[in-house]
């Protein structure tokens, strides 16, 4: 399948809001995915994984050269939440694809809740990191909706590696790109043990390139731009786009 023109801008948009924001891939690969590529929910979510997974590998490697990761949340935070994403994605098969994207337009709004915090942006690295049950926690709930509805998380990462890891805002979203990688790996490959089969391959080979050249982009500008601003603009954004998709996928689930 050839991927639709309208598709090609928000692959790009994809990676760069990774490379910028170290969040919300899965947040713009699923509608793409669904509303402009025309794929039905559950491969949307698996393909979302995939896509997101391997922009957030290929973004994380700046960071790892700049020394902007931390191995310690990493694991306290990373490997709980490989399990939770398992559980999440395995919680799916049960769930109708309709319900998933509402779901999913709920988990966009409380995203573009705490990008609208002034707390996200302005926290810094003073303080104490937090217990490890609680960086444990974190990671098992975040990890869970990951595999529930098809999100990386990284706006529900970054904003949880600042307030319980006291990560700077610049470290904590290399972290989160990392965190992103682990978490979309297991859940892919959770989704894709029943759909791996009828995956349409060459459009998400096409996704992953083209978002791949929007992470770089994203990181250039990451130097550059207010990171207020730019979450102020994604957030708003964030909630007309949630409103749509609760518009469009409310009518169906009582249709059904």
């Amino acid at each position: 399948m050839t991927l639709p023109l309208l598709a090609w801008p928000g692959a790009l948009a994809i990676g760069l809001s990774l490379g910028l924001l170290g969040s919300g891939g899965s947040i713009l690969t699923v509608p793409v995915l669904v509303y402009l590529v025309g794929q039905d929910e559950k491969h949307a979510i698996a393909g979302s994984l995939l896509v997101v997974g391997v922009i957030a590998l290929t973004s994380s490697l700046g960071y790892l050269r700049r020394r902007a990761l931390d191995v310690a949340a990493i694991l306290a935070f990373g490997l709980p939440g490989m399990l939770g994403t398992w559980i999440g994605a395995w919680t799916s098969a049960w769930i109708p694809g309709s319900i998933q994207l509402i779901l999913f337009a709920l988990v966009m709004t409380t995203a573009a809740a705490i990008m609208l915090s002034s707390r996200t942006t302005t926290q810094d690295a003073a303080g104490t990191r937090g217990t490890l049950p609680k960086q444990i926690a974190a990671g098992l709930g975040v990890g869970a909706i990951t595999g529930l509805v098809g999100v990386g998380g990284g706006f529900l990462i970054v904003p949880a590696l600042v307030a319980v890891t006291r990560l700077d805002l610049h470290r904590a979203i290399g972290t989160s790109l990392a965190i992103i990688t682990l978490n979309s790996a297991v859940g892919f490959a959770a989704h894709a043990t029943r759909l791996a089969g009828s995956l349409d391959w060459n459009t998400l080979a096409i996704l992953t390139a083209i978002g791949i050249a929007g992470g770089l982009l994203g990181q250039r500008l990451a130097s550059r731009l207010p990171q207020a601003v730019l979450r102020r603009i994604f957030a708003i954004a964030l909630i007309v786009l949630a409103i749509a998709i609760l518009a469009e996928s409310g009518s169906r689930a009582l249709r059904a």
